[in-house]
């Protein structure tokens, strides 16, 4: 008897997610250049699974980059329903914003790389969580927590540059920094 639409569906679907959470983990271990061999193998699939869900490598870092960019976004506003304040919301979901990028192993090569597949994936993170960053400071602004003239553009930048590691400064290193710069951004009492 031969599989229903939505059974096959639910697999690729199953099968899809699970090729996305091996490329995540793989890249941060690795670099976007992994060999398409490790994913297949982290996510129990053929190699031919992930090329038939993923022509190229562009597309496969797209698809992952997609993911955690709209994972990302969408913390915001379940953040400030669960947050005692609105500025405790926002520095939660920067702590997950941190995390996002220092684990990017690999993906500003990438990006500059000048592979046409990975051309928008910079614009892609910025018309995403922009708007999630700024639903969070428009909340701390009319809770009087946040310091005048802080834009989510300049916060997000400054984030992201207090977020590049290197040999001797790490993800602890940013972490630390970037709460020293929202410690800075709170309305002073």
């Amino acid at each position: 008897m031969p599989e229903s639409v939505g059974v096959r569906q639910a697999q690729a679907q199953r099968t899809r997610s699970a090729v996305l959470a091996a490329a995540a983990t793989i890249f941060v271990e690795q670099g976007v250049q992994a060999p398409v061999r490790d994913i297949a193998e982290r996510a129990g699939v053929g190699v031919g699974t992930i090329y038939r869900n993923f022509p190229t490598r562009a597309d496969l870092v797209t698809a992952v980059y997609r993911h955690q960019i709209d994972t990302c976004a969408a913390l915001a506003p379940r953040l400030l329903e669960e947050s005692a304040s609105p500025f405790t919301a926002l520095t939660c979901w920067v702590d997950a914003f941190v995390d996002f990028l220092v684990t990017k192993h690999g993906l500003g090569a990438a990006l500059g790389s000048g592979d046409p597949g990975l051309e928008n994936l910079h614009a892609l993170m910025l018309d995403t969580l922009l708007p999630a960053c700024a639903t969070l400071l428009d909340a701390c602004t009319a809770a009087d927590e946040l310091g005048p003239g802080i834009t989510t553009y300049t916060l997000m930048r400054a984030i992201g540059n207090l977020c590049i590691t290197g040999p001797d400064y790490d993800q602890a290193d940013a972490k630390h920094m970037v709460a020293t710069l929202l410690a800075g951004c709170r309305r002073k009492a």
